[in-house]
């Protein structure tokens, strides 16, 4: 006769008939830290908790609907509203609005409706490209800075130090002397003169994240400092960098027209909204009002909208970080 084994505590699983699946956890059960699913729910939750604090926003939702407003207008009105931007017409110089041309005519006789247009893209798309160069360049420089600190801290902190003692506009009058301007130009020089902001930003912040205890957990288990600050560091400032970027769009907007009023704007038959105010404020006191307010106006308006955009996003990730 042989002895009877003592019967164990029964799993609470198989009495309810589940089984437990080779790929995971059993379905009602709670997910285990540390697991692909557990990491999933924890992101998607904080991003649902920013969107929907986000969208609460009225001012932020405004902009955000004057921005996709801005960006159809410039991209899809032209296939709507067909206008020559390309050859000059005498026949046309500094028309008053009318039906015909509901914005008038600037002083070479193009539509300035159909110029508002086509003016926009290239801000618009120089003002993005400016926004995600920069702010890459400026995350990274700055992430790494804070992070190892020491001697290569103070060298990479004196070189932000250096650019912001150039006077831009130095910069710019020079530029505008020696080069011909291009869209590729103006995005390089208006990212090397905007990516220090970020940096500073990103390296405050990583001072900060640089001391927690997770990150000191990943180098006690011999992470890398890559893995350390492109995984742990980066994400975790996601707030001020997303925030940061859409400052960035509209700073670059400002400064595209700067630039264009001291002559190192696109040559025509390119345009851009600074290009266009800078050319009718010769004609404003002939009395021809709609070739600078017209443009001077979509470009408050784009930076204002951006501005909301960036105030209601850091307004969201606040909550999100308050709630937490």
């Amino acid at each position: 006769m042989t002895d009877a084994v003592p019967a164990g505590p029964a799993d609470p699983r198989s009495a309810a008939g589940e089984t437990l699946a080779p790929g995971g956890p059993p379905p009602g059960l709670p997910l285990l830290p540390g697991t692909d699913q557990d990491e999933a729910a924890a992101a998607a939750k904080p991003w649902a908790l920013i969107g929907r604090a986000f969208f609460e926003n009225k001012v932020a939702l405004l902009g955000l609907v004057i921005v996709v407003l801005i960006i159809a207008f410039c991209f899809l009105g032209p296939l709507l509203y067909h206008t020559n931007q390309v050859q000059t017409s005498v026949l046309s110089l500094n028309q008053a609005p009318s039906a015909k041309h509901p914005l008038g005519t600037d002083y070479v006789g193009f539509d300035v409706l159909g110029r508002l247009m086509v003016a926009g893209q290239s801000s618009i798309e120089i003002g993005l490209a400016v926004a995600v160069i920069a702010t890459s360049f400026g995350v990274i420089w700055g992430a790494v800075s804070g992070f190892f600190g020491g001697v290569l801290d103070a060298v990479m902190m004196r070189v932000v130090d250096i650019v912001l003692a150039i006077p831009a506009l130095f910069i710019f009058i020079y530029l505008a002397t020696v080069f011909r301007p291009t869209v590729i130009l103006l995005i390089i020089v208006v990212s090397a003169l905007s990516w220090v902001g970020p940096a500073r930003l990103i390296r405050g912040e990583t001072l900060s994240l640089r001391v927690r205890e997770y990150i000191q957990a990943v180098r006690v288990m011999g992470g890398s400092s890559e893995r350390m600050i492109f995984r742990h560091v980066v994400p975790n400032a996601v707030a001020t960098i997303v925030v940061n970027a859409t400052f960035q769009v509209a700073d670059a907007i400002l400064i595209l027209a700067t630039l264009s009023f001291l002559g190192f704007g696109l040559p025509p038959p390119a345009a851009t909204w600074g290009g266009m105010l800078t050319n009718g404020i010769n004609y404003l006191y002939d009395g021809y009002w709609w070739q600078v307010y017209p443009a001077g106006l979509i470009i408050v308006i784009t930076v204002i909208a951006f501005n909301f955009i960036g105030d209601g996003l850091r307004d969201a990730l606040q909550v999100r970080l308050q709630r937490r």
